[in-house]
């Protein structure tokens, strides 16, 4: 992969286009080694045959070999691109929605198209002939509840940092450090957030919790 890596950033997936696209190449190249066999009974330039239909597998190979879909803890990259280089990218919390689908040949050779459906100003992207296109979906679907996560843990934290409760610092009456109060309050926060208690809930329970 020839872009950077952020501060922080992991690699959960790298994949391909399927490995059919290399089928025509591997026969021009056979064809070639076969033609320059025969031919070279007739002359001393048919491993000119075999040459070329070599340098075109190798072409098409390392251009498949360049062309990947990354993903990672912080977003989806797609690349392409032998001698010139292409790359997109689409930042896991601006993805709205990922699908597949595949062909009855797709599924037989494991190959389909992913749509990643982002923010409106964005719009869609969608990737053709990807190997695996379940796992890459199932990949991304993951990698977004872990951000997702990770996100509202770090609201709820600086809710608590806000409001003067850091860690070490704060001895309450009752006997419980600042580091659980912080740590109770990023729980609720995140019941609030997923729609488990109400906001009104959320305030009584704070409020008890801060005595």
């Amino acid at each position: 992969m020839r872009t950077p890596l952020q501060k922080g950033e992991k690699i959960l997936l790298v994949t391909h286009t399927s490995w059919v696209k290399l089928i025509i190449p591997v026969i021009i190249a056979l064809a070639g080694w076969v033609g320059s066999y025969f031919i070279g009974f007739l002359d001393h330039y048919g491993w000119i045959a075999a040459l070329i239909g070599s340098l075109y597998y190798l072409a098409v190979y390392f251009s498949w070999k360049a062309s990947i879909w990354v993903v990672t803890n912080f977003r989806v990259i797609d690349e392409a691109g032998l001698l010139n280089h292409f790359a997109k990218e689409s930042p896991l919390e601006k993805i709205n929605n990922v699908s597949y689908d595949q062909s009855l040949w797709g599924r037989m050779l494991n190959f389909g198209h992913v749509k990643i459906q982002t923010a409106a100003q964005i719009g869609a992207t969608d990737y053709f002939n990807v190997h695996g296109p379940k796992r890459l979906k199932d990949t991304i679907t993951l990698a977004q509840a872990e951000f997702q996560n990770i996100q509202l843990a770090n609201q709820a934290q600086h809710m608590a940092t806000a409001m003067g409760i850091q860690a070490g610092e704060v001895k309450y009456s009752s006997g419980s450090t600042s580091s659980g109060i912080a740590s109770e309050l990023e729980k609720l926060h995140q019941l609030k957030q997923q729609g488990v208690i109400s906001e009104e809930e959320y305030i009584k329970a704070k409020n008890k919790l801060l005595g």
